[in-house]
């Protein structure tokens, strides 16, 4: 029961630092420099990564978005310049 604890603690401490943006690997080396387990932090980091995972939201697809090129007839007479100017 007393490892289920630790692991447990060792869980929480994953969730809680993770989303700040450490590493795993940071983390990890940190607890084992405390006197953890390696065992035990990379249980916990597993369990903790699985508790995330199931938490976060699905993923949606975005829509694809199809181009279609439309062929552009101009039957407008072409005016020279002049007629365009003074009409």
């Amino acid at each position: 029961m007393r490892e289920a604890e630790f692991i447990r603690q060792l869980v929480d401490y994953f969730k809680q630092n993770l989303p700040k943006g450490y590493t795993p690997d940071a983390l990890r080396f940190a607890l084992m420099r405390r006197g953890y387990s390696r065992t035990m932090v990379e249980k916990a980091l597993q369990i903790a990564n699985q508790e995330m995972a199931a938490m976060a939201s699905p993923i949606k697809e975005k829509p694809q978005i199809v181009y279609e090129a439309e062929e552009v007839v101009s039957e407008l007479p072409k005016k020279s310049f002049w007629k365009r100017l003074f009409g």
